[in-house]
């Protein structure tokens, strides 16, 4: 299976997993790499994968906004619960492409209807830790909590 990029087609594993980082890299940044090369001495085929198909193929994809795709990877992480490290670097990654610290709030409030509070508390719970590295707390308190607090 070989990636494209724009009119570029990546077919040599070296080219899919250069072009896999460089995605990466603009994404989920210096979190990322060190995902990938903590793998490196127990399944480095695996951080491989990691960078050249998932970021380098199915990320990189034209047909959702890196925005969109971190809401999605919010929920679905949230939902399958165990996933806190992965959450982490996703959080992360959510704010380098845009979303507001509000907006992830929404995301994980939103995903506690679908797999329940407890998993949404965890996940909220991975953000404020990524909040308070970045000093954007206090958080969640974006428009709805504003009509809320007005409204009585």
């Amino acid at each position: 299976m070989s990636g494209t990029t724009g009119n570029r087609r990546s077919t040599t594993r070296e080219e899919r997993f250069e072009h896999g980082l460089r995605v990466l890299d603009r994404v989920d940044g210096e979190a990322g790499r060190r995902v990938v090369d903590a793998l490196g001495d127990v399944n480095p085929e695996l951080g491989h994968q990691i960078v050249a198909w998932a970021f380098g193929d199915i990320y990189d994809r034209p047909g959702l906004a890196a925005r969109d795709r971190q809401l999605v990877t919010l929920g679905m992480l949230t939902a399958l619960g165990g996933c806190e490290t992965q959450l982490e670097v996703h959080v992360n990654a959510s704010l380098n492409v845009g979303l507001s610290p509000d907006e992830i709030v929404e995301a994980l409030l939103h995903a506690a209807v679908y797999c329940g509070i407890p998993r949404a508390m965890n996940a909220s719970l991975v953000a404020k830790k990524v909040f308070a590295e970045r000093g954007l707390l206090p958080a969640g308190r974006g428009p709805a909590a504003e009509a809320r607090t007005a409204g009585g």
